[in-house]
């Protein structure tokens, strides 16, 4: 019966992915916005069909960024094919009361590493609560894609995070299709592992501290 284990575990990790319609190619849009909070595939890109109200993620403040990489995958995994012809690395979803007008530079809403990167890491001066916080590698309400690794094979399911965590240390991640929680170990900026391997990588962040 044992042999069985990781086959079973898969079959439970399989259940944690959404799988909706199909909906085809999509483009972005030139200002993307929401007005109610909860920023959806709709809110993102134009032709998102039946995959519009899918929620990537709840606005807490004025907007939020997503890295054009994990929102492609999210959008793949909703059956929408996103090119990202311009190569673009960072995705700005804001307030639609703070939007720029339509038609303005896409730079504004849709943005490159040189035009919208967070302020640099504290000086050396500053109190050890900032330098705290530089080392946090995901923060609340982020989109992370979770690694799940079992007989030889690799899963990934993407979730929102439910709180701030460094790299090591336990973060719940929500699955906003399934409404279910996963038990994860954070180990880089929008990344996660869970199962097994998590145990190890949650023993080296504790060994390395010391």
């Amino acid at each position: 019966m044992r042999t069985l284990t990781p086959t079973l575990t898969l079959i439970a990790a399989l259940a944690l992915l959404a799988a909706p319609a199909l909906a085809g190619p999509v483009t972005l849009k030139v200002n993307p916005v929401d007005d109610d909070g909860r920023v959806t595939l709709g809110d993102v890109f134009d032709g998102a069909g039946p995959a519009a109200n899918f929620v990537l993620a709840s606005r807490a403040g004025p907007s939020v960024v997503f890295e054009a990489a994990q929102l492609q995958a999210i959008a793949s995994r909703n059956g929408l094919q996103w090119a990202n012809p311009n190569g673009l690395r960072r995705v700005v979803v804001r307030e639609a009361s703070l939007a720029p007008a339509t038609g303005g530079n896409t730079a504004v809403a849709v943005t490159t590493p040189t035009t919208t990167l967070p302020p640099s890491a504290p000086t050396v001066s500053a109190p050890p609560q900032r330098q705290a916080r530089a080392a946090r590698v995901i923060a609340r309400n982020d989109m992370v894609e979770v690694a799940y690794a079992v007989g030889g094979v690799m899963l990934t399911v993407t979730g929102r995070a439910t709180r701030d965590a460094a790299a090591g240390e336990s973060v719940p991640i929500l699955n906003v299709a399934s409404g279910r929680t996963i038990d994860a170990v954070a180990t880089g900026p929008g990344r996660a592992i869970t199962g097994p391997e998590a145990q190890a990588a949650r023993a080296r962040s504790q060994f390395a501290s010391r």
